[in-house]
């Protein structure tokens, strides 16, 4: 990714640095180490339920085998008719939290891949619905999906479309505090401009590690640039390799989280050369000693 200018940069973006800059915020502590401003800062490690070759209840006991703080759900398919959306199913799901001990991390609306937001009116009800269904089971994020019949790179109409979308959802999950994350192919100057266009505090980036990577964005700068108050969650993912062993410096990434005061979820994605349980509860054990779940 291009280093972004002034020109580029909206009245927000340079605000921010300005700050960051006068209060000299970008210092790379040790992992392990954090700023002074760091109190109460925390991480959890989840897993996403559709990795777990489940989409029922049943996720959330694997999940506890595996060692995770809790399961990021998937809303449906167009299939159940997007069954996170009925009570009876969000009964189950809070059940099975409460049996296992774990929690409702976030929710993603990953059918939207496939019945793409930026051109299919099927899926704009589900923006809206997941809304609800995140004040129903009580999770802050909602994972939006732009990759696959969504992917938003080169298509203006598609992404004017998408905003003026998130324009009128923003308020909605402004009203009961949950965040709408974008997660795509795009880089951090490109996302920017969604959440600058849709103006509102409810719109942020979801941060998958691996798939920005892949492009050949540098993550650890992207991290810092964006800020932490416009990523609301991180995917860690490193395609093929178990973590510690690939592309990805998860060391170096907690350095970046560190510098903007992240905290919050981090979701296990990643592949399973190893076979699931064994790569997932290595992958588990990795990220617990790099994002532990206490900073202080």
């Amino acid at each position: 990714m291009n280093q972004p200018t002034a020109t580029t940069l909206s009245r927000r973006r340079l605000l921010a640095c300005a700050a960051a800059a006068a209060m000299g915020s970008v210092v790379a502590p040790s992992v392990g180490g954090a700023p002074a401003d760091s109190k109460g800062r925390w991480f959890k490690i989840g897993i996403c339920e559709w990795m777990l070759g489940k989409n029922s209840p049943a996720s959330f006991d694997v999940a506890k085998e595996i060692g995770v703080d809790g399961v990021q759900l998937n809303m449906g398919s167009l299939a159940n008719d997007m069954h996170l959306r009925k009570p009876d199913v969000q009964k189950a799901y809070r059940d099975a939290a409460q049996r296992t001990g774990l929690e409702i991390s976030s929710i993603a609306v990953a059918e939207m891949n496939n019945i793409p937001l930026k051109s299919d009116k099927r899926a704009e009800p589900w923006l809206f619905d997941s809304i609800d269904v995140a004040k129903a089971l009580d999770v802050k994020v909602i994972l939006l999906a732009f990759f696959g019949n969504d992917d938003l790179r080169g298509d203006a109409a598609g992404t004017d479309h998408v905003v003026e979308l998130l324009r009128q959802a923003a308020p909605k999950a402004e009203k009961v505090g949950a965040i709408l994350g974008i997660e795509s192919w795009l880089n951090a100057e490109q996302h920017m401009d969604i959440i600058d266009r849709v103006g509102s505090p409810a719109v942020q980036v979801y941060y998958d590690l691996g798939n920005s990577h892949l492009r050949g964005y540098d993550i650890y700068r992207e991290i810092r640039w964006l800020g932490r108050k416009n990523i609301c969650e991180f995917h860690a993912k490193d395609h093929e390799f178990l973590f510690g062993k690939g592309k990805v410096d998860f060391e170096e990434v907690r350095r970046a989280m560190d510098d903007i005061g992240f905290s919050g979820w981090i979701q296990i994605e990643g592949q399973a050369p190893l076979g699931m349980m064994e790569s997932f509860r290595y992958d588990r054990a990795y990220l617990k000693k790099v994002f532990p779940a206490s900073v202080s």
